[in-house]
């Protein structure tokens, strides 16, 4: 297909792409708002919480870049169409699961199909629109996965407030299958043949690696970091990963184009959104309990009350293209993260009598400060990508963003848990209820409510909101440090109007 020719039905095809990220964009916020319901049922701990969440965002990370290599060879709409059948099914799986290890591997199922649909969705918008219209494009296909994130909570609130909690999963599948139906009649199939082989082993020492680097930040809190196991792991995933960088950089055309970091442009905006996406999904795990357990709101509500944090990003994605033509993208990325930094630091002052006004405020300016500083660094990374590398150069991208999207939900869910354990007065409690009542915010408001022990009661929301106090300090920081990266380091030619900003001219950068 002759990508300088604009196709007839692009912007019907993008309409197909919408239909996908919707469904991946539900999928997110739904699961953080049920994991309390699911924590009950369940008798699930923190660590199993964090693992029914990150299962999917392990497997995700790990199999976004053979994904883009296989939209690439075989085509991006069949892969597509795959990806949107294997998230169906795990859908399914979960819906029907009666235990956590089901869940779990419903979770890694829906994990499979996620990062097929995720790159490729991605990587067709540079073989439908010309340079002028990409960034319209991208804009739209972010403003699509944004939707999803306020109407999960929402949606999933109202079903769980009348259904079990699988039904959030069994409304992913009538969202799959429209997604399917878009894609089969509406996107233009497109491949790249000559795009590299997917290399097997460069799959299983990426799963691996991630896996036990994952597993170790998890598992730490309880065990300890000097646990035999959780050293193991570490010493393990660091040797995976190692030996994955060595492979790719030796193979003559890698799964894992090391290249691409050497071009500025790419390699600190990847940085920017990593580290964004860390701090976004760290916040997202630890705020339904606190609205939930410590606020005492039920699942709609918990729901409704996230609006403020989309909101601020659905308003951040309509500014940020008119903010980038008139400061440019670097002070736009900088300013963004500066929003997100205060919001952090802001939301660390939050108590358990600071009411709801005061956590919305600081919702709405994390929400603002994560929209004006993505969007532009995800459109500068892709722009800076060879149009032949289309997929597997932008399965690069998101799976960095996943990548810090996993260690965000594994170490900040430790950080919480592990200070919350620390805070909580068992005092005269017998040993199994106070080793159940650590586990989690939820299992010590259903230990309190056994045993009648108010004191209990108050300290594990007090212990709670100090972790996540402190979660969200941890965010701040990351976020300020992030800031001073972009001021320092993005590429001084932000402005639309110049001709460095062509992702034509940007390719040829990223070869030189």
């Amino acid at each position: 297909m002759d990508t300088l020719t604009p196709d007839p039905r692009r912007w019907w095809a993008l309409a197909a792409l919408v239909a996908s990220m919707l469904t991946l964009g539900f999928d997110l916020t739904i699961l953080n708002v049920a994991l309390p319901t699911m924590a009950a049922d369940l008798d699930a701990g923190t660590g199993a919480q964090q693992w029914m969440a990150d299962a999917y965002v392990v497997v995700f990370a790990a199999l976004m870049l053979p994904a883009g290599l296989l939209g690439d060879r075989f085509g991006r709409r069949r892969m597509l169409i795959t990806g949107l059948a294997v998230f169906l099914a795990g859908s399914l799986v979960g819906a029907l699961a009666d235990d956590v290890n089901a869940v779990i591997a419903a979770r890694a199922v829906m994990g499979v199909g996620g990062a097929l649909v995720t790159p490729l969705a991605l990587s067709v918008l540079p073989t439908l629109f010309a340079p002028d219209e990409r960034t319209k494009a991208v804009g739209i296909v972010s403003a699509a996965s944004a939707l999803g994130l306020p109407l999960g909570p929402i949606i999933g609130g109202w079903l769980l407030n009348h259904f079990w909690w699988g039904s959030v999963f069994l409304v992913n599948v009538p969202m799959a299958a429209i997604g399917i139906a878009a894609c089969v009649f509406l996107l233009p199939e497109t491949r790249d043949p000559s795009s590299p082989r997917v290399d097997a082993l460069s799959t299983a020492l990426t799963v691996t690696g991630l896996g036990a680097l994952v597993y170790a930040i998890i598992e730490a809190p309880t065990r300890g970091w000097g646990d035999p196991l959780v050293l193991g792991m570490l010493t393990g995933s660091v040797v995976l990963i190692a030996g994955l960088v060595l492979r790719e950089r030796r193979i003559e055309r890698p799964m894992l184009d090391m290249t691409l970091l050497t071009h500025r442009g790419f390699l600190f905006n990847t940085i920017a959104a990593t580290l964004v996406n860390f701090i976004l999904t760290g916040l997202l795990f630890v705020l339904p309990p606190f609205l939930q357990a410590v606020l005492g709101h039920d699942a709609l509500g918990t729901g409704v009350r996230l609006l403020p944090m989309m909101g601020g990003l659905l308003l951040a994605s309509r500014l940020a293209p008119k903010v980038v033509t008139r400061f440019g993208a670097r002070a736009t990325v900088s300013a963004g993260l500066v929003v997100l930094a205060f919001s952090g630091l802001l939301g660390s002052r939050t108590t358990v009598d600071s009411g709801y006004g005061f956590v919305a405020l600081w919702l709405s300016l994390t929400g603002f400060g994560f929209g004006l500083s993505l969007i532009p660094a995800m459109n500068g990374g892709l722009s800076a990508l060879p149009r032949d590398r289309a997929g597997s150069g932008s399965g690069l991208l998101m799976t960095m963003r996943q990548v810090g999207g996993a260690i965000g939900i594994a170490l900040l869910g430790s950080l919480l848990a592990g200070t919350f354990r620390d805070r909580l007065d068992v005092t005269g409690l017998p040993a199994p209820a106070a080793e159940t009542a650590g586990e989690s915010v939820v299992a010590a408001h259903l230990v309190a409510q056994r045993t009648g022990n108010a004191d209990l009661l108050a300290s594990a929301n007090a212990s709670y909101v100090h972790g996540m106090g402190v979660v969200l300090l941890v965010c701040g920081i990351a976020a300020l440090v992030a800031a001073l990266l972009a001021a320092a380091f993005l590429p001084g030619t932000p402005r639309p109007a110049d001709t460095s900003t062509d992702p034509d001219m940007a390719a040829e950068e990223a070869h030189a």
